[in-house]
């Protein structure tokens, strides 16, 4: 989807991945099949290119200093990454910035785990501090009891042990900000999950105004405080009183924004362009509500009679195998004016 923006506004786009078969190469200019840290591979995908972006936070950091040295701009840059790479850097980056998250503790060994339950309590997630994604990496700890097969969970790597968010509802909020420090920011998304995955975002969020305009201020302070050139997606959690707790960040475009593609003028991917090239930010006001729905797994098999329906806009994403739980595609549905 970033390539076919990117081609809309006449940019011819170099897609490096090591999968042969990548989605993106069928809509790319030219592609190159190699590993994220294979130097060669670099050197010659920052010849094609005047300009890098990624949209896979496991990317490794050192590649993205590797195309620096090499005169390739690159954006977001590594500092973003490596924030978002690991949990306990990114927990620390809010504290920082005093923007609230759940209470946490680094975790070493199960014995770590025992010790920060009596300050966290049970139950609490643990979480592998880098590389998990849609609810892979992470268990819950019930009791100190079960720190040793919590820890055998999730590989005995390092990890992080994070209090229980006591939320109402998961927000995210879409936002961009250009080289010259201009941000522009969607209206928060309201998120449900199933199995660790999301399923739905609906915009607007049912919350109140105050505590939508305070997730957006939470938002610009994050892409602020690490300099960020770019879209990134900012997941909160939002607590009966109103208040926010910040979840993570994503440095990249992100599925809680496919929801812009067919509700704005300008949707999150053309953003993401507009922000690395150094062109003017564009409108980000909706022009209708609007429901997200992911196509996870086997769902995308009914794409005939989601294609059959007046009121359904349908992205497949051309993936091979339909694994539970894999994201193959979303749908959306506009559902009636935005308000003012």
């Amino acid at each position: 989807m970033l390539a076919l923006a990117a081609a809309r506004l006449g940019f011819d786009t170099c897609v490096l991945a090591p999968e042969a078969d990548s989605p993106a190469m069928r809509v790319a200019a030219s592609h190159i099949v190699a590993a994220y840290d294979d130097e060669a591979a670099l050197a010659a995908f920052a010849k094609r290119c005047h300009v890098a972006t990624f949209e896979f936070e496991n990317v490794p950091a050192t590649s993205i200093l590797h195309l620096q040295s090499m005169d390739l701009v690159v954006a977001p840059g590594p500092r973003a990454l490596s924030v978002a790479q690991d949990r306990i850097f990114e927990k620390t980056f809010f504290a920082e910035r005093g923007i609230a998250c759940a209470p946490f503790a680094a975790i070493e060994q199960a014995s770590d785990i025992v010790a920060a339950l009596a300050r966290l309590g049970a139950p609490s997630i643990l979480k592998t501090r880098r590389e998990g994604y849609d609810g892979k990496g992470q268990t819950v700890v019930m009791s100190a009891d079960d720190a040793g097969d919590a820890f055998e969970r999730v590989g005995r790597r390092p990890a992080i042990l994070e209090g229980m968010a006591p939320f109402v509802r998961e927000l995210s909020v879409i936002i961009a900000r250009g080289w010259s420090g201009e941000i522009a920011a969607y209206p928060p998304g309201w998120n449900q999950h199933e199995a660790g995955v999301l399923r739905r975002t609906v915009t607007p969020a049912p919350s109140s105004p105050e505590t939508l305009a305070k997730a957006v201020e939470i938002a610009r302070s994050l892409v602020e405080g690490l300099g960020y050139v770019g879209v990134m997606g900012v997941e909160l959690f939002e607590m009966a009183d109103g208040a926010l707790w910040v979840n993570e960040i994503a440095p990249r475009v992100h599925n809680t924004g496919h929801w812009t593609l067919d509700a704005c003028e300008v949707d999150q991917f053309e953003q993401h362009i507009r922000a690395i090239v150094g062109w003017p930010l564009g409108p980000t006001h909706p022009m209708a509500r609007a429901e997200m729905i992911n196509l996870l797994g086997e769902d995308a098999n009914e794409w005939a009679t989601i294609a059959a329906d007046s009121g359904a806009r349908l992205w497949l994403y051309g993936k091979s195998g339909a694994a539970p739980g894999r994201k193959m595609g979303h749908v959306n549905r506009l559902t009636g004016p935005f308000p003012s």
